[in-house]
């Protein structure tokens, strides 16, 4: 088997930090530079791991979005069905398995750097066994939304059409679900080109097939929705069959196991806390948008807080690259013992995000107007935007550091504790200021977004303190008894 590309010998990178190429030459004074800031060879191989996950992440995101933009030439109704129907489906499903996945992350990443590489397909089925008992009980929820959602008290016809949007989407739950543990799987391992054509080229068929069965086949709802389901299967299948047919797995997958069944406890006890602080984050965002329907003047509010939200999402595509290649260069070095290394490995990551995410607000600034533009007419709406874009600029840069330092805790098998760490800032601390800001000091949806600024600090400042206090020795020596007791 051969090692991971981001476990591979490092030597070249110390000569480069140096200011040396084959030990003689001297690189240019700016490289030099460079190399005292940034392990410059850490941070190739980190960008070379990082953007094909963000393409990847970013197909999977575009998948549903497609769909809903082909409901939208249906009819108003439609549209927000469509739109009402896609969050519930994220918030209440996709968000949660996704969740789930995040277990792999520690297991098989610790696993692939100790070398035990049939303890990967072990957890990969376990992980499928987990997912689709998880899956079977969201699509019970997702059968009766409509119903659900007018005891929520949403407008009935858009409640239809939502119900209609998300029951069709059933079947594509569960290809969802295993397609984040191949992906879990194939990230720890370092092969992450694959990802990308395995997400862009379904992600290219998916537009072809919404354009077939809503405006030719005349589908309607059902239609895109059908095309979700059936553009995931995809994306599973072709993942699926190129762990199969490539050799290079052939030691990390050795068929189905009665095996995997010891490990789905242990699965599941990682499992739900990864969950937990997945869509702990995610609920407040969009908990935020419910309560801009609150603010006077909500035709105004709410549309301006998705806005936000929106684009702390496509910002968040970034961070979640980098949060998949720390986590993995963490469980993969503890796991191989080297301590030093995933030590560099998270300080490297943390300067290229928050690089990355300064260069993100600096476009933001500039182009606040032509962004805002792009989602809304109104006049109103653009000039208000640009007078929260400061606050934006401020929760993108600390989104960024708190999504590399979550992929540490993952990395780690902390899941509990960033959990935790989330349900305080958010629930306990962001949400509460948001509306005490917004609504008792009256700064309205400036106030709703200082509230989240306020638990992003927290939760970035908690993560960062336990990283520093990390004892990763202890972490090193526990992964080499492991590999000890299965090696016996």
């Amino acid at each position: 088997m051969s090692s991971a590309p981001l476990l591979g010998d490092r030597c070249k990178g110390d000569d480069l930090a140096a200011g040396k190429v084959g030990g003689e030459q001297q690189l240019p004074c700016w490289l030099a530079w460079l190399g005292r800031i940034v392990d410059t060879e850490e941070a190739q191989a980190q960008l070379r791991f990082a953007v094909p996950m963000v393409l990847t992440n970013m197909a999977y995101y575009g998948i549903p979005l497609v769909s809903v933009m082909f409901s939208g030439h249906l009819g108003d109704v439609h549209l927000a069905g469509a739109t009402l129907g896609n969050s519930w489906a994220t918030v209440t499903g996709y968000a949660f398995v996704m969740g789930l996945s995040g277990a792999l992350e520690t297991l098989c990443g610790k696993a692939y750097g100790a070398r035990l590489y049939r303890m990967l397909g072990l957890y990969l089925q376990s992980s499928f066994i987990m997912s689709a008992a998880a899956s079977l009980l969201i699509s019970v929820l997702w059968y009766f939304t409509e119903p659900l959602l007018l005891f929520l008290r949403q407008d009935p016809e858009v409640s239809h059409a939502a119900g209609i949007f998300v029951q069709a989407q059933i079947p594509g739950l569960f290809a969802f679900s295993f397609v984040h543990c191949l992906l879990r799987y194939l990230q720890t391992q370092s092969v992450v080109l694959p990802l990308v054509v395995c997400s862009v080229v379904p992600f290219v068929l998916h537009v072809a097939l919404a354009h077939l069965l809503v405006n030719v086949f005349g589908l309607g709802l059902a239609g895109a929705s059908a095309a979700i389901s059936a553009t995931f299967w995809v994306c599973c299948l072709m993942l699926f069959a190129y762990v199969l047919i490539s050799k290079e797995f052939c030691e990390t997958w050795r068929g189905f196991s009665a095996d995997a069944f010891m490990y789905v406890l242990p699965t599941v006890k990682l499992a739900t806390p990864s969950a937990i602080m997945v869509c702990l984050e995610l609920w407040a965002f969009e908990l935020l948008v419910l309560i801009a329907g609150l603010l006077p003047h909500p035709t105004v509010a709410t549309p301006l807080i998705a806005i936000c939200v929106s684009t702390e999402a496509i910002a968040c595509m970034i961070t979640v690259g980098f949060s998949a290649t720390v986590s993995t260069r963490v469980s993969n070095e503890i796991g191989a013992g080297n301590v030093d290394k995933a030590k560099n490995a998270v300080s490297v990551t943390l300067k290229l995000s928050v690089f990355l995410a300064v260069s993100f607000v600096l476009l933001l600034a500039f182009g606040h107007n032509l962004w805002a533009s792009l989602f809304s007419r109104s006049s109103r709406i653009i000039s208000e935007f640009a007078a929260i874009t400061p606050l934006m600029m401020i929760s993108i840069v600390l989104d960024a550091a708190q999504g590399v330092l979550s992929g540490v805790s993952r990395g780690c098998g902390w899941q509990h504790i960033g959990a935790m760490t989330n349900l305080v800032a958010f629930y306990l601390i962001g949400m509460p200021l948001a509306i005490l800001f917004s609504f008792n000091l009256k700064f309205h949806t400036k106030g709703l977004w200082v509230g989240l600024i306020c638990g992003l600090t927290c939760q970035a400042c908690s993560l960062l303190v336990i990283t520093v206090r990390t004892k990763w020795t202890k972490l090193a020596e526990a992964m080499q008894e492991e590999k000890a007791n299965y090696v016996a």
